[in-house]
C-alpha cells in the first residue's frame, strides 16, 4: 500500500510518535534509517531528521552518532504547551473578545527583567500593560516588555487594535523560551484593573521566548481566580 505523502516535517514527527505510542516501535527498538522513512513518506531526509530531532528533544528518541535512532526505554513524559492567541482562546469559550491597551512606555526595564532578557545595561525597551476581555468582564491581565533590539517594529506599532500577544505571534518568530506557573497575590496594581479584591489568588503565567539568541518579550498575565489550564502529554 502506498504511504500518503507528508510534506511538512510536523506531519511526520506526528506519523512517528503516533507509531510509537501504538507499540509499532516499542521501547528500545532501532528506527528504520532515514533514507528508508524519507521514501516511505514521500518526502526529503532532510524533513525526516527534523522530524526525528523533535522528538529526540522530547525524549521520545533516543540518538547517537553512528548508533542511529532508538525509542527511548524508558521515556520522559513532557506537557506540550503552544502559546495561546488570547483572542482565539477566549472566542473558543464562546465569549466575545476585547483587548483594551492600559498602557504603553518606552523605558529601562528593572533590573532583574533586564537581565533575565540579556539586555544591556540602560537598554530602552517597550512595555504594554494590556487586559484581555471575556463578554466586557477582564479576563487576563497582560504586563509584557519587549525588546526593542530584537523587535524594532514594535516601536511604532501602537498596539490599541490588536494584542501584542496576537502581533507577536503573528510578526515574529522565536525558537524557544522558558515558562513558570504560580499562584500570586493580586496588588492593587493587578486587583484594581481586574476588578478583584486585593490579595486575591490569582493563577499566573511568567513567559520569556527567545529567537536564537536574543530575547524577544517577558510577559506576566494574570488570571481571573479559578482560572484552569489545559495541556496535552
Amino acid at each position: 500500500m502506498t504511504a500518503p505523502i507528508r510534506q511538512k516535517w510536523q506531519s511526520v514527527r506526528d506519523e512517528v510518535r503516533q507509531r510509537i505510542h501504538a507499540r509499532e516501535w516499542p521501547p528500545g527498538a532501532l528506527m528504520p534509517n532515514e533514507a528508508d522513512l524519507a521514501t516511505e513518506f514521500g518526502c526529503a531526509r532532510t524533513t525526516v531528521n527534523r522530524a526525528l530531532r523533535s522528538l529526540a528533544e522530547t525524549g521520545l528518541l533516543d540518538r547517537r552518532r553512528k548508533a542511529g535512532t532508538r525509542v527511548a526505554q524508558q521515556p520522559v513524559a513532557k506537557a506540550t504547551f503552544e502559546i495561546p492567541v488570547m483572542r482565539k482562546e477566549i472566542e473558543a469559550r464562546g465569549k466575545r473578545y476585547r483587548h483594551e491597551l492600559l498602557s504603553r512606555a518606552v523605558s529601562v526595564p528593572p533590573a532583574a527583567t533586564a537581565v533575565a532578557m540579556g539586555c544591556g545595561s540602560g537598554a530602552k525597551c517597550l512595555r504594554l500593560r494590556a487586559l484581555h476581555h471575556a463578554d466586557e468582564r477582564p479576563y487576563a491581565l497582560e504586563d509584557r516588555w519587549v525588546n526593542l533590539a530584537a523587535v524594532p517594529e514594535a516601536r511604532n506599532e501602537p498596539f490599541s487594535e490588536i494584542s501584542a500577544n496576537e502581533w507577536l505571534l503573528m510578526q515574529v518568530p522565536y525558537t524557544h523560551g522558558a515558562i513558570a506557573f504560580s499562584a500570586t497575590s493580586a496588588s492593587n496594581a493587578v486587583a484594581i484593573p481586574m476588578g478583584c479584591k486585593n490579595g486575591a489568588s490569582l493563577f499566573t503565567i511568567d513567559r520569556l521566548t527567545w529567537n536564537k539568541a536574543e530575547a524577544v518579550t517577558k510577559v506576566r498575565i494574570f488570571f481571573q481566580e479559578g482560572h484552569q489550564l489545559h495541556t496535552l502529554l
